[in-house]
């Protein structure tokens, strides 16, 4: 198993833009996507992002399309998020997912039963 760290989380101001990363350690192969998903206090884990390392393709919820950016650099093996006019409800811990395989239909997974191997996550506090 590919072993995901993220990294990036912190506090910060309502407005403020913030780039969370996703560094992989241990890989043998590549899978199909790297995701990003959140998770905040009380909630269920919520699909934010994915990028394919094949094309570069990319999918977004349609809650933070416009907002946020998945980019990935295939020399380091790392995958970003690139998050703008944060508000407090973007509190979260947030989490890098491995999908090896494509799923049904779209091909990118988006419930959080359908990824290979986690990240232990980052924090992102927004203030208000």
């Amino acid at each position: 198993h590919v072993q995901l760290h993220e990294s990036g989380g912190k506090l910060v101001q309502a407005g403020d833009s913030l780039t969370l990363s996703c560094a992989a350690s241990g890989r043998t192969f590549r899978g199909f996507a790297t995701a990003w998903l959140r998770q905040g206090a009380g909630e269920e884990r919520e699909f934010v992002a994915a990028i394919n390392w094949g094309a570069g393709s990319t999918y977004y919820s349609d809650s933070f399309k416009g907002r946020f950016t998945i980019s990935r650099d295939s020399a380091t093996d790392t995958v970003y998020l690139h998050m703008n006019s944060l508000k407090p409800e973007d509190t979260a811990v947030y989490y890098c997912a491995e999908q090896v395989t494509l799923a049904a239909g779209r091909g990118f997974a988006t419930e959080w039963n359908q990824f290979d191997s986690w990240g232990q996550g980052t924090r992102v506090t927004v203030s208000s």
